[in-house]
């Protein structure tokens, strides 16, 4: 249910930076909402609408499967889902995370943990978005090769059980290929503003942190000693990739 999925976008919207807000708007707003009201009432009849010029029993059925092999109105349902599926996880697992800090008692411990958990946290979303933006141009690329940009008025036909190349006819075609447009333009901005958050979020939280504690100065010393920790293993890991390359090349 649509209901189902907004509660999944309000609860990432707690965790997510501007830029990722403006994504769930175009999510709620110009998808859910317009899915599940102007595009539910535009094709829920397609198929019942769609009309050949022939009685033949069984023909009617295989050429509107030869002109739409999936419902555009499920292709883009699926597409949503899709997408909210990571979403889903990262949500579930930023309510354990807020749950886990909020039990533990206020102590030195507790805040290097709670600073280790947070970069985990981030890298989770900084996954979540780079997956979204892979759906994104997935659907981009599909929507093109299985519609186009247009919604023909008729269909030559000539599948089994046709008794001849029939001619079939969609409803409301100008309609849909105006639709069509619209979530293909939907869906450009979104991946745009994916990407655009997804290198905006890694620079940000991973390249500039600056992240301020209140802590004293042996506290600080053991963050300062942890991120040396981490940034020292990354080194290690690229000096092994490259001598793996080498001992490859030569």
């Amino acid at each position: 249910e649509w209901g189902f999925l907004e509660s999944v976008f309000e609860g990432l919207q707690a965790h997510s930076p501007m830029l990722g807000r403006f994504w769930l708007f175009l999510m709620l707003v110009f998808r859910i909402v317009i899915l599940g009201t102007v595009a539910s009432d535009l094709f829920e009849d397609e198929q019942l609408e769609f009309s050949c010029n022939t009685l033949q029993p069984g023909c009617k059925q295989v050429c509107y499967d030869k002109a739409f092999p999936i419902s555009q109105y499920r292709f883009w349902v699926f597409h949503i889902v899709l997408i909210a599926t990571p979403s889903l996880v990262f949500v579930m697992y930023a309510t354990h995370h807020n749950n886990k800090k909020a039990k533990r008692p206020k102590s030195k411990r507790s805040i290097i943990q709670n600073y280790i958990d947070n970069r985990r946290l981030r890298r989770l979303y900084i996954v979540n978005v780079m997956f979204r933006i892979a759906a994104e141009v997935g659907f981009l690329v599909g929507q093109c090769k299985l519609y186009s940009f247009e919604v023909p008025a008729q269909y030559p036909c000539d599948r089994f059980p046709c008794p001849y190349t029939v001619d079939c006819f969609t409803s409301r075609p100008m309609e849909k290929t105006i639709f069509l447009y619209f979530y293909f333009g939907v869906g450009v901005l979104s991946a745009f503003s994916s990407t655009v958050e997804l290198l905006y979020s890694s620079i940000k939280w991973f390249c500039c942190d600056q992240e301020n504690f209140d802590l004293d100065e042996s506290t600080s010393e053991n963050l300062q000693n942890l991120r040396k920790d981490e940034s020292g293993k990354k080194t290690t890991k690229l000096c092994y990739l490259k001598n793996m390359l080498m001992l490859f090349c030569f």
